[in-house]
């Protein structure tokens, strides 16, 4: 029989979550598999070209201002000694999975939500903030010592995940911040709406255009502005959310879009070559689609093209001068090949033609307004047998690419693009399908 809990522990403010934070992750673990790059500026890079963007940078390089997003020409003007290493997405997905162990030596985990962020959910005699701040120094212990002493995390407490994830970037690399009840209100005020977690340059705009610019003007609105603010029930979990309850709708925490893009190489700047790895990436998507459950409603086709500079509305970070081009199409409810290729086939189709639409670099694919699996409801003008064929005939071939590799079994279509498109690692994935 367990003691009774002392006055002392019930009075502590009590938290519901911990959320974790890899610090600069996959800096790291190349650190940690190369003693030679510890305490040094390391960025990891896609490939070894100056035109390409770091995809992660060591807190030595972030010293300098390199950051993720920064392009590899200017992180070498901006850190003369910076180190670039190539990503190798197979290491960071190990140490993945042994720093999710690591993490479970001390307490399961309840949701991963990227590559290098998790979050567990607290109960009983883990709330208690004292106790809650002990467990934290054990998983940062069990993390040094079962994957690696170079791997340090931040790690966020809150009576919420949304305020545990705010609290594990307030301090990094390698902090603890507990955002308590009686502390919440003036930590908040300390920062700015972009700081949240959802609130990107194009919210942030939207924010302003509504005449909210700071923090006390965010938390001033009550629960039907913020709802009206953000277009819909969003707005009002957030509301919830920043003022500590622990708000949750399993129907909207699923994943809303998947996605893949990728820059041609020189031989397949053309329209057949394009179109082949569209083709791939859809291909890729709809089997990430069908791992995770969801359904299509709607797919996006995009396209840049190489044009002269006086015909460019942009520059790609590749120094490219480009002229865009995106169109969507609504679908009905649908995860299968045959249905996705069919769309993708129309907008293909109403791509732009002219001198400026001659030169394709770069096409990305999205798959989004996802529905999960347990809301899905059938067309109402497709019988149940069709469906049930396609999506069977698409899980057959996802079992043979998982076992003998993506490749092995897809539409004729793609056979141009099939060493183009290759795996990258992402920040939101764990990508070990591919």
């Amino acid at each position: 029989m367990a003691p009774p809990i002392s006055p002392a522990v019930l009075s502590q403010p009590h938290l519901n979550w911990l959320f974790l934070d890899l610090n600069s992750y996959f800096a790291s673990v190349e650190q940690e598999l190369r003693p030679e790059l510890r305490g040094k500026p390391v960025a990891v890079v896609p490939l070894m070209a100056d035109t390409t963007c770091c995809i992660a940078a060591s807190y030595e390089a972030k010293a300098f201002g390199v950051r993720t997003g920064t392009q590899v020409g200017e992180a070498k003007r901006m850190c003369p000694g910076i180190l670039l290493v190539e990503a190798r997405h197979e290491e960071y997905v190990d140490y993945h999975h042994r720093i999710v162990e690591a993490v479970e030596t001390c307490i399961p985990v309840s949701a991963v939500m990227s590559i290098d962020e998790m979050a567990c959910r607290l109960i009983g005699r883990e709330r208690p903030l004292l106790a809650a701040l002990d467990l934290a120094r054990r998983v940062k212990a069990s993390i040094r010592e079962h994957a690696g002493p170079t791997l340090c995390c931040s790690v966020g407490l809150a009576t919420n995940r949304y305020l545990a994830k705010i609290a594990s970037d307030m301090e990094k690399p390698d902090g603890l911040v507990a955002l308590t009840p009686d502390i919440l209100e003036a930590a908040l005020l300390q920062l700015t709406p972009r700081d949240l977690p959802g609130i990107g340059a194009r919210m942030e705009k939207r924010l302003h255009a509504a005449g909210i610019r700071t923090m006390k003007q965010l938390l001033a609105l009550d629960r039907e502005q913020m709802n009206t603010t953000w277009g819909g029930m969003p707005g009002e979990k957030l509301w919830y959310w920043l003022r500590g309850e622990d708000f949750n709708d399993a129907e909207l925490e699923h994943q809303k879009s998947v996605s893949h893009s990728h820059v041609l190489p020189p031989e397949l700047r053309n329209a057949e070559g394009s179109y082949a790895v569209a083709h791939k990436l859809l291909h890729k998507a709809a089997m990430r689609l069908r791992t995770a459950r969801l359904w299509a409603t709607h797919i996006k086709l995009a396209i840049r093209y190489a044009v002269p500079k006086a015909a460019a509305t942009s520059q790609h970070y590749s120094g490219i001068p480009q002229s865009a081009w995106s169109q969507g199409l609504s679908i009905i409810e649908c995860q299968d090949n045959q249905t996705l290729i069919e769309a993708l086939k129309k907008l293909w189709a109403a791509r732009p033609v002219g001198p400026n639409f001659e030169k394709p670099f770069y096409v990305g694919v999205e798959l989004g307004d996802l529905v999960p699996d347990h809301l899905h409801t059938l067309s109402l003008f497709a019988s149940l047998d069709p469906e049930s064929r396609r999506t069977r005939l698409s899980g057959v071939m996802d079992s043979l690419n998982i076992k003998y590799g993506t490749d092995t079994l897809c539409a004729a279509s793609m056979l141009l693009a099939k060493a183009a498109a290759p795996t990258r690692i992402a920040f939101t994935s764990i990508p070990d399908l591919f």
